[in-house]
């Protein structure tokens, strides 16, 4: 994990690749519990029998599933130390290039993109990326704005 001293410190990463998560495995449970969470039951998510007869051989996870796992990700990659809090601000681009396939492992990559200067701390724009392991495409590509207050 990468760890920054302090906002400026972090600030001064602008155009760095701040690392990569651990692997973690998508697993049926997992993309349940989210089917449960969202009240998003689609068969190609939760339906085994009809997913592998279907497009993608088996069940795979929801894309915003993928996403919201960047929650997970973020904390293993970097830290910045001296703030109050970092609040997740919103998203600038979103998409979804490869579908998860349960049983699949996945990892976020991270790179600091732009730091501007708010009331009280700095807004940071990072690009995303959730790569799949044995995978050419990713599964998620993402702009992520998040702000640090101090």
């Amino acid at each position: 994990m990468r760890e920054f001293e302090n906002l400026d410190a972090f600030a001064a990463a602008v155009g760095e690749h701040l690392g990569y998560s651990e692997w973690l495995k998508v697993t049926q449970d997992r993309v349940n519990q989210f089917a449960d969470a969202t009240d998003d039951h689609q068969w190609i998510h939760v339906d085994e029998p009809m997913a592998t007869a279907g497009p993608f051989g088996g069940t795979i996870a929801h894309g915003f599933l993928t996403l919201s796992l960047l929650s997970a990700f973020g904390p293993k990659i970097y830290k910045v130390n001296g703030i109050k809090m970092g609040i997740n601000y919103g998203l600038n681009k979103v998409r979804f290039p490869q579908p998860v396939k349960v049983g699949s492992k996945v990892r976020a990559g991270a790179e600091l993109v732009e730091i501007t200067d708010i009331p009280g701390g700095k807004q940071a724009v990072s690009k995303w990326t959730v790569e799949i392991d044995d995978e050419a495409k990713p599964a998620c590509v993402a702009e992520w704005v998040t702000r640090f207050l101090a």
